[in-house]
């Protein structure tokens, strides 16, 4: 996916050069974010592509070394029956993911309609 931040897109290029598997999980989760609300905006921010919603930090993807970690800024406000949202920070919560196949198992979609409702 292409965005319209030329800091965002020049950080993709970079990720598809050096972790081409992880940038194909990236761009999933960046299509599912816009998919929800096409009004988000992307940054980079903290190591890692961001996603405001009317100026307030929503949510980002940060890759480490092993996985993704998708990060919620108000995740311990939402609903997780099945308990996949990880952390014990006041707000934050995050899913990690190894493997493009567990967004749909992690149910991420689920969780980023809830970060792009939460402004």
């Amino acid at each position: 996916m292409i965005s319209s931040n030329t800091k965002v897109n020049d950080f993709l290029v970079d990720i598809q050069s050096t972790f081409p598997d992880s940038f194909e999980t990236i761009e999933a989760i960046q299509t599912l974010f816009f998919e929800e609300n096409s009004q988000l905006n992307d940054d980079i921010k903290y190591g890692g592509v961001v996603f405001n919603n009317v100026d307030k930090l929503i949510g980002g993807i940060y890759l480490y070394k092993t996985y993704l970690s998708i990060e919620f800024s108000h995740g311990a406000t939402f609903e997780d029956p099945s308990n996949l949202l990880e952390g014990k920070g006041k707000l934050r919560r995050h899913l990690k993911i190894h493997r493009i196949e567990e967004l749909e198992s992690k149910n991420a979609r689920f969780f980023i309609k809830q970060a792009v409702k939460t402004t």
